[in-house]
């Protein structure tokens, strides 16, 4: 009897064991971070677009280069100021750009999981070419802002998590071999789309809604941006350029942008960084330009007020940020964020075309007219006829071209004023005339050349720690794409 309630009492606390041992799994696993390969490609493509629009398009490297390239002041007595007035200890300092180096390079994680998984064939994300087009797309596009930012950078070796913690820096010809590739790779995948049918994003791609035909314009136009950024180091990249760029056109090509903000519960990021800081106002720079033509953006740029204040002047550098005016569409929240516009391709073929002695008034004109009519009517919606505005410019030339290219890019697109001012340079030519004064210091110059390494790749990675030194490079070193 005593032996019998000896082996139930055994089987009763194996029985508990076993079942102790089961709960215990369940409680250790994570169900709201579960690992990467149960989560389906489609799920992590609207990270990846978003973080290509808020984090490497537009945020830090949007809002110091409008400051540099005098589209704005910086203000406020704080960081921004001392970037408005040339700072060193601002602009060469590692820890400026960190955030956003550290968030692109994590956004290229997750595109890189995409594309491991599809050309994989992880269970759940096969045969999905038409997100794999896109997770591409992003790629190039990610990279080639780090490297146009930074020059040579990690990539090879990069996004290799434990298994190479210390990355070399590959030269930035490879980098745009290699992201031109990319866009390659990604109109084949697009065509394959488009073939079989597939939309397997759906409203995950909250760029085009899994429109191939539009993701394949996209990928063509940005293809004739990275191209066109070579014209300084490679005589062919003007008729390069000019060919994806009417290959993007033909295409129907609209703006590759990110529309999903509202202004109460998502902000444009360009308008949260506004409401949260006031650390910028407009500037004379752009308002001369403005007033010049009787442009329909001054009022707005202005905010109706028509004040905008000189660059590089400590006085407005260390006001009270509320105190000064700043551009009106600031205050919106619902504006999109371009990746690229259509206005920027119509430049982008006007440029090309006038480089080849070719007539490029009509792309000039529906260059302005696109960049008038989204800022006038589709934000301020205020009656314009932008046609016309474009039509009485005149005939296209190079210098009209830059000069409307950069009243287009005041708005989200810094980072190309920047990369278009640096390439002319390169080229013996200058379009855009910055004014503030500090630009050079006591015979010194103080414009940088290229954007600094972040702090956490200079702690952590002797190849990065070696080239950035004590950051003062960035005064001195041009990178190979604009020598």
């Amino acid at each position: 009897m005593k032996f019998s309630r000896y082996i139930l009492f055994s089987a009763a606390m194996l029985a508990l064991g076993a079942c102790s041992e089961d709960t215990m799994d369940k409680i250790n696993k994570n169900e709201g971070n579960p690992p990467v390969d149960a989560v389906p490609v489609r799920l992590q493509i609207s990270d990846a677009i978003m973080g290509s629009g808020f984090t490497a398009s537009s945020g830090d490297y949007s809002f110091y280069l409008s400051c540099l390239m005098e589209q704005t002041i910086g203000t406020g007595n704080n960081q921004m100021s001392r970037a408005e007035l040339r700072n060193p200890s601002e602009w060469a300092a590692s820890s400026t750009f960190n955030n956003t180096w550290n968030g692109v390079y994590g956004n290229l994680m997750n595109i890189k999981q995409i594309i491991d998984k599809i050309e994989g064939e992880v269970p759940g994300n096969v045969g999905q070419y038409d997100i794999l087009g896109m997770a591409q797309t992003l790629w190039a596009l990610n990279f080639g802002i780090l490297t146009d930012m930074h020059g040579d950078i990690p990539y090879s070796e990069a996004l290799q998590g434990q298994a190479n913690m210390h990355p070399k820096l590959d030269a930035q010809a490879d980098i745009y071999a290699d992201i031109l590739k990319y866009f390659d790779a990604a109109i084949a995948n697009f065509d394959t789309a488009i073939d079989a049918k597939l939309k397997n994003a759906g409203a995950q791609d909250i760029a085009y809604n899994n429109n191939c035909n539009a993701w394949k314009a996209a990928a063509y136009a940005l293809k004739a941006r990275y191209r066109l950024h070579m014209s300084a180091v490679d005589d062919k990249a003007i008729d390069d350029a000019l060919e994806y760029a009417l290959e993007a056109e033909s295409l129907g090509f609209s703006d590759f942008c990110i529309t999903t903000f509202d202004g109460i519960s998502a902000d444009n990021p360009w308008s949260a960084y506004y409401w949260s800081r006031y650390y910028t106002a407009s500037c004379e720079t752009v308002l001369d330009m403005l007033e010049a033509n009787d442009d329909p953006r001054a009022g707005i740029y202005t905010y109706d007020t028509g004040m905008a204040y000189p660059a590089g002047v400590a006085e407005y550098a260390n006001e009270s940020p509320q105190e000064l005016v700043a551009p009106g569409w600031l205050d919106l929240g619902v504006q999109p964020i371009h990746l690229i516009s259509e206005s920027e391709l119509q430049f982008i073929i006007a440029e090309c075309q006038l480089r080849k002695g070719q007539n490029a008034d009509a792309a000039f004109q529906a260059g302005v007219a696109a960049a008038v009519d989204e800022l006038v009517v589709g934000f301020w919606e205020e009656d314009c006829d932008a046609a016309a505005f474009a039509e009485s410019l005149g005939s296209a030339t190079l210098q009209k071209v830059f000069e409307q290219k950069y009243l287009q890019q005041m708005v989200d697109n810094n980072i190309e004023a920047y990369n278009d001012y640096r390439r002319c340079q390169a080229m013996g030519e200058e379009y855009i005339h910055l004014n503030n004064p500090m630009n050079v210091q006591s015979g010194v110059n103080r414009f940088p050349y290229r954007m600094p390494y972040a702090n956490s790749a200079v702690l952590s990675n002797p190849n990065v720690k070696a080239a950035y030194g004590d950051g003062s490079y960035i005064y001195s070193e041009k990178m190979w794409l604009f020598k």
